[in-house]
């Protein structure tokens, strides 16, 4: 086919009572596992890390045909970027295709972005409508303004979520680092229902997000779900509070930094000295914020709070391609923040117009999961030279 434009760690955990198979070809994402109850039984919790050049697309292809393979009753999409070519188009349309073939009911949501004034902080989708709406299943545009529909999940019958930081583009599979999340609990799943639900009934950013937050038991690990933005500033806060009672180590990966309760605490906590911090962000993005708020003449105190952040603590910086139409996104694109022994992984850029956005987080508490995910963030900011801004 022509085009079909629609934008690695393994950490296992838990049982569950359906097999699942790794897909075939050349698997450049390494993994790690927690053996279930029964050694035959599959993770209840995957989390997938990608890297600048670390996996081909194909991977991630197979990876997302082998997810939608297993759906008997239902498939809800909700994607910010898809714009894939050639054979991972192909791997991809052919298995969601497959699906609607066989009997499950598909359907998919996506950013549907205006041609004008066009924030460059997350950088812009390039989802071309008519292929998306060519597709053999219902589909419908998201307008993405003035907050964006930023969501990269699938909900995958009342049985699992495919989330994270990763858009369906082949740059986010080759060229950026991301994070993968698959979660397979009835709970969490009905949780991403309840939010597919008020986006495709309401065609409406600002009213969906309304989902409850109490934790839910995934094996032996403690999961909250959050969305925006109805649960955006909670979720801000959330992950400041976290951040401000961490006793050992915080770990940030984030493109860019600006939720004001987030670098106020992110802030202190590098005054304090008490606790091992440190990060990697997008520089090229940072330094687009930092234009921003110079050119606004806002947020006085973020600049000096950001400033002091990126400089006292252990933070690198990826000098990634400015955004222009036709240029490589290779972007430091991974969304994690690792408090002690708790996670919080998914779309949400650590940024006040996350908060406003349709976003999602998974915050898992698991002491393992959590150290590998610190060492996912410090083997990306070892790539990287320490953050310099001007």
């Amino acid at each position: 086919m022509a085009t079909w434009t629609t934008s690695n760690v393994t950490y296992g955990l838990g049982a569950h009572p359906h097999s699942h198979s790794r897909p075939t070809g050349r698997w450049a994402i390494a993994e790690t596992r927690v053996r279930g109850i029964a050694a035959d039984e599959a993770v209840l919790i995957e989390v997938h890390t990608l890297t600048d050049g670390g996996q081909a697309s194909l991977d991630v292809a197979r990876m997302i045909a082998a997810f939608v393979a297993e759906a008997r009753e239902s498939l809800e999409l909700a994607l910010y970027d898809l714009r894939l070519h050639d054979d991972t188009a192909d791997v991809v349309r052919d298995a969601l295709a497959a699906a609607q073939e066989r009997g499950v009911n598909v359907r998919l949501v996506y950013n549907l972005e205006r041609e004008d004034e066009r924030p460059p902080v997350p950088p812009p989708p390039k989802t071309e409508p008519e292929l998306v709406e060519s597709l053999p299943f219902e589909t419908v545009g998201i307008p993405g303004w003035p907050d964006l529909m930023h969501h990269k999940y699938v909900v995958r019958d009342r049985d699992a979520v495919w989330s994270g930081s990763t858009n369906w583009t082949d740059d986010s599979w080759t060229r950026e680092e991301n994070v993968i999340v698959v979660v397979r609990s009835t709970g969490v799943a009905i949780r991403f229902q309840d939010d597919f639900a008020q986006l495709w009934k309401k065609r409406n950013v600002a009213t969906s997000g309304r989902v409850a937050t109490d934790p839910i038991g995934v094996g032996d690990a403690e999961v909250r779900t959050w969305f925006s933005p109805k649960r955006g500033q909670k979720l801000a806060h959330r992950i400041a509070h976290a951040i401000g009672s961490a006793e050992r180590r915080v770990r940030v990966a984030s493109p860019v930094i600006s939720s004001g309760p987030i670098l106020g605490t992110l802030a202190e906590v590098a005054a304090d000295g008490k606790v091992d911090l440190a990060g990697v962000v997008d520089a090229t993005q940072i330094a687009e914020v930092l234009a921003q708020w110079r050119a606004n003449g806002n947020d006085t105190w973020k600049m000096p709070s950001l400033r002091f952040l990126l400089g006292r603590a252990s933070f690198s910086g990826k000098r990634s391609t400015p955004y222009a139409p036709g240029a490589v996104h290779d972007y430091m694109h991974a969304k994690v923040c690792v408090c002690d022994d708790t996670v919080f992984i998914g779309s949400f850029n650590l940024s006040h117009s996350g908060e406003e956005n349709a976003e999602n987080v998974l915050e898992i508490a698991d002491a393992a999961l959590a150290e590998r995910m610190a060492g996912f963030v410090d083997s990306i900011r070892g790539r990287y030279p320490p953050l310099a801004l001007d």
